[in-house]
């Protein structure tokens, strides 16, 4: 059902629960019940409602009800703890890269290996042209805070060579990343 009905799914979502079926209402309403403006917004809208569901089940069962999108998800994932499943949809479909980055600034410390895989994600995105408005500081930010990450890793060398791989074909070696990164990634 689209969000027109979505007063409709709300009001059997209630029913549901109200009556003592949260499987029920979880299974045919939960997902379109609860539509939210974002989608940390709607996951987190959905668990709330559902907190005997994993949020692992809950973040699954929305992805497949958005196919095309899983990119968008990955707040919701880093948010739920779920970072091996972060990593994984920043990398199926594309994702903001000032997200990513924020996440490899965030987590360079506490969980460094996640914040390696969400900035080479940012990385490839913005090499590939995504972000809304990027900046060269936007680039910068970026690629320092994958390598800050990767050196609490202890990874520099694989990721220096990763992110250098990015820029393997002609389009990446004349865009606007390798115009701002570029001398440090060792185009020249």
């Amino acid at each position: 059902m689209g969000q027109r009905h979505g007063h409709i799914d709300r009001l059997c979502e209630q029913i549901l629960l109200a009556s003592g079926q949260p499987e029920e209402a979880y299974a045919r309403y939960a997902i379109s019940a609860n539509r939210a403006t974002t989608y940390l917004g709607w996951f987190r809208a959905v668990a709330k409602k559902c907190p005997d569901k994993p949020a692992s089940v809950v973040l699954a069962d929305l992805i497949r009800h958005t196919p095309g999108e899983e990119g968008k998800w990955f707040a919701a994932a880093k948010d739920a703890k779920l970072f091996d499943e972060a990593a994984a949809l920043a990398n199926a479909a594309p994702c903001d890269p000032k997200t990513l980055a924020r996440a490899a600034r965030d987590f360079a410390q506490t969980n460094p290996a996640f914040a390696v895989e969400a900035g080479l994600a940012a990385l490839r995105w913005l090499v590939q042209g995504y972000g809304y408005e990027v900046t060269a500081l936007d680039v910068r930010a970026a690629y320092s805070h994958t390598l800050t990450a990767a050196a609490n890793a202890g990874v520099d060398g694989a990721v220096r060579v990763r992110i250098r791989a990015l820029f393997d074909d002609s389009a990446a070696r004349s865009g606007f990343v390798a115009s701002v990164i570029g001398k440090e990634v060792g185009l020249d």
